[in-house]
This record gives C-alpha cells, sequence and structure tokens, in this order.
C-alpha cells in the first residue's frame, strides 16, 4: 500500500509538469524562492539493505540539478540573501538556496568540486559534536544492528522485546518501527536504548559515528570560500523537541560558540536537527532566536513565502529524497503547485523504490 502511494506520487508529479501546471501556476504558488535540503553526497552503493537511501544523493545528479536550475533562471543566493528576501516582497526572479546537513566526510570529496565548478552559494550546518570526535550517530549504528541480525532484543518502555527480521523486507520495518521509536525519545533515554543495542550485538557507536564525519581543517578551509556559509545544527544532533529542561538552549548556543571559536567568524544560521514537524516547535523556535540566530531552518517541506509570511525562525526547506532522480519532478516541487511535497517513504520502502 505504501509503496503504491510513493508510485502515484511520483506519478503526480510527472503529470503535473507534462501538464503544464507548474509553468502555469509557478508564479502564482512559488513564493520567492525555495531552499533545496540535501545530506550525503556519494556513489550509489551495492549495499542491499540501505534504510537510509532517501538522504544520498549521488555528485552526478547534484551536478545536473544544478545545471537544470540555472536553465530554469533561477537565482542562487546565500541563506543570508534567502532570510532577506523572504522579507521583501516578491521579485521577478526567484531565488534557490542549497543547504546541506550533517557535516559528513563526503560533502569535500564529492560535493564541494561540484558546487565549486558552478561557483555557486551553499550552506553547511553542522553538529559540532561529530567533528570533535563525541558525536552518537545512533541511526548509523542501528543500520549496522538491524543489518547484521536476523533475532533483536531490546528494552523498550522497559519491557524486553524480540523481533525477528530475516528477511531484507523485514529488516526494512523493523529499521522503520526502531527508528520512530528512537525518535520519540528524549537524548539521555536514546544513548541508553542505542548503548544497549550495540553492547548487546558488538557494534561499535563511536566507529559508526566517526567514520562520516568531516575534520577541522576542511572546515577551515570552506570557511575562507566566499561562496560558503557555515551553520549550526547543535553539538550532538538531539531531537530539541525531546530535549528536557536547559538542554536544548545549551545545545544552541554551546553549537555557535564551538563553531565561532574554530572557524573565527559569526555563526548566524542554525538548523533543526532532523528538522521535521515532531523536532521543533514554537519552544525551539524561541530559543533558537535566544541564541542570536538569525535564521532557523527545518525541514519542512514548502516554498518561501514573501512579506514576512516565512518565520525566520522556521525557514522551509526541501528535503530532497535521494531515491527520485526526475529533475521534472524537481521542477515541479520548485513551483509549489503542492503545498506539501510528498513525503520521502518509510525506511522499509528503500528496497523497492527508485
Amino acid at each position: 500500500m505504501l509503496f503504491r502511494r510513493a508510485m502515484l506520487a511520483d506519478m503526480g508529479l510527472e503529470l503535473a509538469y507534462f501538464s503544464g501546471l507548474s509553468h502555469i501556476f509557478g508564479r502564482r504558488t512559488g513564493g520567492v524562492g525555495a531552499i533545496l535540503k540535501f545530506e550525503h553526497v556519494r556513489p550509489r552503493r551495492g549495499d542491499p539493505f540501505q534504510p537510509l537511501r532517501s538522504r544520498d544523493i549521488t555528485p552526478e545528479f547534484l551536478d545536473r540539478a544544478i545545471s537544470a536550475l540555472k536553465r530554469w533562471k533561477l537565482d542562487f543566493v546565500s541563506i543570508d540573501e534567502a532570510a532577506e528576501r523572504s522579507r521583501q516582497a516578491a521579485l521577478a526572479r526567484r531565488f534557490l538556496c542549497l543547504t546541506f546537513d550533517g557535516g559528513h566526510r563526503d560533502f569535500m570529496t564529492f560535493a564541494y568540486p561540484v558546487l565549486s565548478r558552478h561557483r555557486v552559494p551553499f550552506a553547511l550546518y553542522l553538529p559540532t559534536g561529530f567533528i570533535d570526535g563525541i558525536g552518537k550517530a545512533w541511526w548509523l549504528a542501528l543500520e549496522q544492528v538491524v543489518a547484521r541480525n536476523a533475532r533483536i532484543g531490546l528494552v523498550m518502555d522497559r519491557t524486553e522485546r524480540h523481533f525477528f527480521a530475516a528477511s531484507l523486507a523485514e529488516k526494512y520495518q523493523l529499521y522503520g518501527v526502531l527508528h520512530a521509536w528512537m525518535m520519540t525519545l528524549s537524548p539521555d533515554d536514546v544513548a541508553i536504548a542505542i548503548g544497549d543495542l550495540c553492547g548487546r550485538y558488538g557494534v561499535d557507536l563511536y566507529a559508526a559515528s566517526q567514520g562520516a564525519a568531516m575534520n577541522w581543517q576542511d572546515l577551515v578551509k570552506l570557511a575562507r570560500d566566499p561562496q560558503a556559509t557555515i551553520g549550526s545544527a547543535t553539538v550532538n544532533y538531539p531531537n530539541l523537541a525531546r530535549a528536557k529542561g536547559t538542554t536544548a538552549l545549551r545545545e544552541m548556543t554551546m553549537g555557535r560558540t564551538v563553531l565561532e571559536t574554530a572557524l573565527d567568524g559569526p555563526c548566524r544560521h542554525f538548523a533543526y536537527p532532523f528538522g521535521g514537524r515532531d523536532c521543533f516547535g514554537p519552544r525551539e523556535m524561541m530559543l533558537a532566536r535566544e541564541a542570536g540566530f538569525a535564521s532557523a531552518v527545518s525541514a519542512g517541506q514548502g516554498v518561501v513565502r514573501s512579506d514576512g509570511q516565512s518565520d525566520l525562525m522556521a525557514l522551509p526547506r526541501i528535503a530532497w529524497d535521494g531515491r527520485r532522480s526526475s529533475l521534472r519532478a524537481l521542477r515541479v516541487v520548485l513551483s509549489g503547485l503542492t503545498s506539501r511535497a510528498p513525503k520521502p517513504q518509510t525506511p522499509e520502502l528503500a528496497a523497492n523504490y527508485g
């Protein structure tokens, strides 16, 4: 059923393109511009189990997309200018802002050469704990646990639970269940849960976490590039909506301070970790203002509206699903014709979709 809905969503985007609706109504529905959200940029992997494949795009797709966006006569702007344009009346030309989350090592190897060749501005949002070697990428460790084991036990809500996941389809389904459950936990409880799983099944949480992170030398190089904007995504990348007490504000302010100290420059922009509707709300938006950020971006799908209609502390981004490679679909989504772009599909569909 979910796979059928995914196929219908893609068909709807293709139909909107070929019908001309996105071209006809784009000026009315497209706002002043859009912010695109990417994570990993790297070649396709051959692993059969890739529950997070939606977060990957290839360097070839990034290159094709930028070339197409230039043909479509969008203004490539920095996140500073995107925030400024959101407060102004709509201009004749819409803007496009490229953003990348996570501070992954593959950014320097595969994304940065493409961006440099096209000479376009971009923003990179970083959780500093991973660069310092203290961050825990529980979602990557969870992937290893599920991939390696056909039978998994863990404590959920104070009850010992057991799951069987021998087939590929069962592994996708189990990963989706456990990932969704962990997203409901406080950061401390996530640490306990993933620590329990890694201890039981021999997964090195720190190795899984640090193998994917860029280093400070890379960031110093990026900070010298006038096309680059370095923004914060906290220290440890927690779900801020589940953080208790002063944890959320401390994560915001410490992440900003670390970057400003290390890179000897201001850090004015912020990205909510994970960025979905369940990961931030009015409290987190208020804290982002209190922390002194000029803007904060989410993963809430949509285009940026003019005249201050888009809140600077919750600027929407189009989180592109890397299993989708159609530039026609990209153009329809950027047109704003759909008030909400199709949601990225749940991890268990990754084996069949795209």
